[in-house]
């Protein structure tokens, strides 16, 4: 059998660096075939994540938010409509009314719609791509997942993908692996993908497993051009819902809740109830998310001068991942806390 490696299993390898200073590094990339982000981060089309203020905000910061899909068309398509001049995108499913969903959306003016399942490598997916080729005026690019193999990479890439979304079963409230036995380590799985889609020049979002602003470090170093947040994003002021308080005054602190689109929870609010491969949780307050995503900026542009890299490109060339053992992962960690 072949060995599959995630986060954990690997760190970037220093080498010589000429960069002056962090801040001289180019964090611009390219989320879709057609469009550019100043920053590789783009917030989770969750329905804890990410509706109008995080998309709003995300696109302010040069990153993007995909707005979720659990919205009725006029909702999700009002967003949109109050963010046209802005970067982001949208998702929808591919049954139901994915076409004329999408087709509001391109009305709009979505620059790139998200086919959002948790199997892309799928004949739903296959005909859900074909129609709305076909059957939907648009000029919005397609980004579309989820994924883990080679051979879903390059099935999507010829069915006309414009992006692809890499990562099953390595979400913070997914299930997946547990109830199904189905998933794949993210480093190997982003790897085998991104090898695929650089043939066609597709570029590779990395969705899932990113605990860490070193994991975000290590999903670029393995080729993707993003990364995918929701956690690390979750129970920030521009998430959806409420700011709950826990606990008697003086100690009491404030908390936002956080589910996976796959919950219980999640899908009771939709009148589903079979399939559940998620959780559900509440999150302490993190304020603005604005201050995450600086830290992980921070965190970002110090792994690429540590390599010698001026922008992702380079990154993405200079980045050579190491193995290492239980002893190594022991020892990256603060030996104090």
């Amino acid at each position: 059998m072949k060995e599959y490696l995630t986060y954990d299993d690997v760190q970037i390898l220093p080498k010589y660096s000429e960069i002056k200073h962090r801040s001289n590094c180019n964090t611009s990339t390219k989320v879709t075939k057609n469009y550019k982000l100043d920053i590789p981060i783009v917030s989770s089309p969750m329905d804890t994540v990410t509706e109008y203020e995080m998309a709003y905000e995300m696109s302010e910061l040069g990153g993007m938010g995909i707005i979720h899909r659990f919205l009725s068309i006029d909702e999700q398509s009002k967003m949109i409509d109050d963010l046209n001049t802005y970067m982001v995108g949208a998702a929808i499913g591919v049954t139901g009314d994915f076409i004329e969903r999408a087709q509001e959306l391109s009305n709009v003016g979505c620059p790139i719609i998200c086919i959002d399942v948790a199997h892309g490598h799928h004949r739903l997916v296959k005909n859900a791509m074909r129609r709305l080729k076909n059957e939907v005026k648009t000029t919005s690019d397609l980004l579309v997942g989820n994924i883990a193999t080679k051979e879903a990479a390059r099935d999507l890439c010829e069915w006309g993908a414009d992006g692809l979304r890499i990562g099953i079963g390595g979400g913070s409230l997914c299930s997946t692996r547990i109830q199904t036995g189905i998933g794949v380590p993210m480093v190997s799985s982003v790897s085998d993908c991104v090898s695929v889609a650089d043939e066609y020049n597709v570029p590779c979002m990395a969705d899932g497993g990113i605990r860490s602003i070193g994991d975000v470090c290590k999903g670029l170093a393995c080729g993707s051009d993003t990364v995918m947040l929701g956690s690390l994003l979750s129970g920030t002021k521009e998430t959806p819902g409420v700011i709950t308080k826990q606990g008697v005054w003086p100690n009491e602190v404030l908390q936002k809740k956080y589910r996976g689109s796959a919950s219980l929870d999640s899908k009771s609010d939709r009148g589903e109830s079979k399939n559940v491969e998620g959780y559900s949780t509440t999150i302490l307050y993190k304020g603005k998310v604005k201050r995450v995503i600086s830290d992980i900026l921070d965190g970002l542009k110090s792994s690429m001068s540590y390599v010698g890299a001026n922008n992702i490109s380079e990154y993405h060339s200079k980045s050579e991942l190491i193995r290492i053992t239980n002893a190594g992962i022991i020892e990256a960690k603060p030996h104090l806390l």
